[in-house]
């Protein structure tokens, strides 16, 4: 009896999802070539200019940039980073990787940034886009690789179409939250002085919200490169296929250059883009 009534209670979501999938390959093949050549170009440009400039031309800018932007004692540390990097025959996979954030940063900011101006503006958005950003922060980041696997084969496309889906819930929430979060005292202040809506918003709420969109920026910036290393399981590349490579064949060693490699970029990108939304420190 208590067999037939789970038989009788059983949902066949697989089923459906797997009906709709079928249903967005034989319908809407078109748009998803042209949206995955679009990222194909981004994602190759990007690895092209990155592997274009040679190590003893871009290692510096990276330092300089470091040096100006956090301080001389991390100055130092990216000199170490960058030092180790070429050390261990790991700067190309690097580049690879570097690349393949930059550009799902990019397409993710481009998408989130407004939706979060969107859900501020507007409650009825919030309260549609803030179901699905709790999917999509709960869900694990593997299954993100089936869909985009499927949709758009294997390498670099679906491992950054992938990247920016996980990536891009961060950027949306905390623009959502500094513009929310932004005093009524300064919105009718600007309305005072006649502001428009479209002025209120560019020199008064998004100003003054700048820290938390910031923040938002780089946690998806961080969440980018996280995704990027698990992506290199269906072919994206970069250190991400060098942790991979190391861990099926159990080399410890080969697996331990890889993250090492995650972490140097990871502090290096975080720090920085930290300090786009602090004052620039001096020492």
């Amino acid at each position: 009896m208590a067999t037939n009534f789970r038989e009788l209670i059983q949902i066949p979501i697989g089923a459906w999802v797997e009906s709709g999938v079928d249903w967005v390959q034989n319908n809407l093949a078109g748009p998803l070539d042209g949206f995955a050549a679009g990222v194909g170009f981004l994602a190759d440009a990007l690895e092209g200019l990155l592997l274009f400039l040679p190590d003893w031309v871009l290692a510096p800018l990276i330092i300089a940039f470091a040096w100006w932007r956090v301080g001389w004692r991390f100055g130092v540390f990216a000199t170490i980073a960058m030092i180790l990097i070429a050390a261990m025959g790991l700067w190309r996979e690097t580049m690879q990787t570097l690349a393949l954030v930059i550009g799902a940063s990019i397409i993710a900011l481009a998408a989130g940034l407004p939706l979060g101006i969107a859900m501020a503006r507007r409650d009825g958005v919030a309260t549609v886009v803030r179901p699905v950003l709790d999917f999509m922060q709960t869900m694990p980041p593997f299954v993100y690789l089936i869909p985009a696997a499927i949709f758009f084969g294997l390498g670099k496309v679906p491992g950054t179409i992938a990247t920016v889906i996980f990536a891009m819930p961060p950027a949306v929430r905390l623009t959502n939250l500094g513009i929310r979060q932004v005093s009524q005292e300064n919105v009718e202040a600007g309305l005072a002085f006649g502001c428009t809506s479209r002025q209120l918003l560019y020199k008064v709420q998004i100003p003054l919200a700048m820290p938390s969109i910031m923040a938002g920026i780089n946690q998806t910036i961080m969440l980018a490169l996280s995704m990027v290393v698990i992506a290199s399981m269906i072919g994206a590349g970069g250190l991400g296929n060098t942790v991979l490579t190391g861990i099926q064949r159990l080399d410890v060693g080969l697996g331990f250059e890889g993250g090492l490699g995650v972490v140097f970029l990871a502090i290096l990108l975080d720090r920085m883009t930290q300090s786009f939304g602090l004052r620039r420190r001096r020492d």
